[in-house]
């Protein structure tokens, strides 16, 4: 293996498409950043999205973005404890991408809708 920095190393090629989607390829990763971008921060509320998450699947891929550091896990109740996640630097870096991926679905996908954004 080749290494890229001290905290990241390719796993399968020095591609940089291929190490993105060695972060991100999965059919849920960008839906969850998708659904932080749109204003939805706790495990129940990330539930409720349209395309139906299991809790297994869940859980995994909010450590993986975590662990690749394109989201934050934050206390905001103690007791019991409970979390919400926010997009990090990294993660938000990835906001363009999403917006060339709606561009390109309203143009080749024009029965898709975008979601509305949660109100706070």
């Amino acid at each position: 293996m080749k290494q890229l920095t001290s905290d990241f190393w390719f796993k399968r090629s020095i591609c940089p498409i291929a190490n993105v989607l060695d972060i991100v390829g999965d059919k849920w990763s960008l839906l969850i950043v998708r659904d932080i971008y749109l204003g939805k921060r706790t495990y129940g509320e990330f539930l409720q999205s349209p395309e139906q998450i299991s809790t297994n699947i869940l859980a995994n891929r909010l450590k993986q973005l975590e662990k690749s550091g394109l989201i934050t896990k934050v206390a905001y109740q103690k007791t019991p404890i409970r979390y919400q996640y926010e997009l990090s630097e990294k993660g938000s870096d990835l906001l363009p991408v999403l917006k060339v991926m709606l561009v390109w679905a309203d143009k080749h996908l024009p029965d898709s809708q975008v979601l509305p954004k949660v109100e706070r």
